[in-house]
């Protein structure tokens, strides 16, 4: 019996809608220079004082000393290094540049802080690290200011990158998003490119101000992609896809550079967002 292709589609579909798509810029490619994953030593930081947090550096192979590459920073860092999951940082970056979709870009991917316990084995704690809400969540400039203040500087003692803030992007999903938009919200003259996945503008402290906040301010030179899915959270915090369509709408509104991807299905994860994220890279980078 054949299988009528509206039937057939619509199976496919529905399956896709909670799986990880790979493309081939998720993969290694013959014949792409890559570049260097580096595991820095642990950041005890001034601004956050008593954390400590994992973090790595990735420089492209067609990078030089001369201060003109961009520069990216992912928020949850140890979720976007590897070479598997559903963002592949490294290889997917490699593939972009070699091919021309992106500049030569170093990507600097910080763990959340961590007050750690007497004895406490940092390595251990990498996801539930117990200063991320207060970061990631928080509105204001301390998280700007502990980029451009202790993590930047730091990177520059090796690797000097770009001063040009539209040479400057900012990534992070869940409260990683939301602590990305702040940052360029902050600090228009640092950072101008933003991507936040299932960003949580609701109001784990005070997020779901943002939307009234964007039609009440002056535009800023921003360019913003949001990505979210009808399965993701509902909770006494808010409604985190109502919240990020009324960032949308906000965004438009005030004419902002702006583009809103919004899956059927998914959950509170990152295989939408990582499945389409080499086209993302290719938008939020365009010239």
């Amino acid at each position: 019996m054949r299988i009528p292709l509206t039937i057939l589609a619509f199976t496919v579909a529905a399956f896709a809608a909670d799986e990880f798509v790979e493309s081939p810029d998720h993969r290694e490619q013959p014949n792409v220079p890559r570049g260097v994953l580096t595991k820095m030593e642990p950041w005890k930081s001034k601004i956050f004082e008593g954390t400590t947090r994992d973090w790595w550096v990735y420089v492209p192979a067609q990078y030089k000393a001369d201060g003109s590459a961009a520069v990216m920073v992912f928020q949850d860092g140890h979720d976007y290094v590897g070479p598997k999951g559903s963002w592949r940082v490294p290889t997917v970056f490699d593939n972009l540049i070699a091919r021309g979709d992106m500049p030569p870009c170093v990507a600097i991917f910080l763990n959340p802080g961590h007050k750690p316990k007497e004895g406490e084995d940092l390595s251990k704690v990498k996801w539930n690290s117990n200063n991320r809400s207060l970061e990631y969540d928080g509105l204001g400039d301390a998280y700007a200011r502990f980029l451009l203040e202790e993590i930047l500087p730091e990177v520059e003692k090796k690797w000097p990158v770009t001063k040009n803030p539209d040479l400057r992007a900012i990534c992070g999903a869940s409260s990683g998003g939301i602590c990305s938009f702040t940052v360029a919200w902050e600090r228009p003259d640092a950072f101008r490119k933003v991507l936040s996945t299932i960003g949580s503008f609701v109001n784990l402290r005070g997020g779901d101000a943002y939307p009234s906040l964007i039609r009440k301010t002056e535009r800023k030179p921003l360019r913003v992609f949001l990505e979210d899915a009808s399965g993701d959270l509902d909770n006494p915090f808010g409604n985190w896809p109502l919240a990020n369509k009324q960032m949308d709408a906000a965004l438009r509104y005030m004419k902002y550079d702006v583009r809103f991807e919004f899956a059927e299905g998914y959950g509170h994860n990152s295989k939408h967002g990582g499945s389409i994220f080499p086209e993302v890279l290719r938008w939020l980078w365009r010239k």
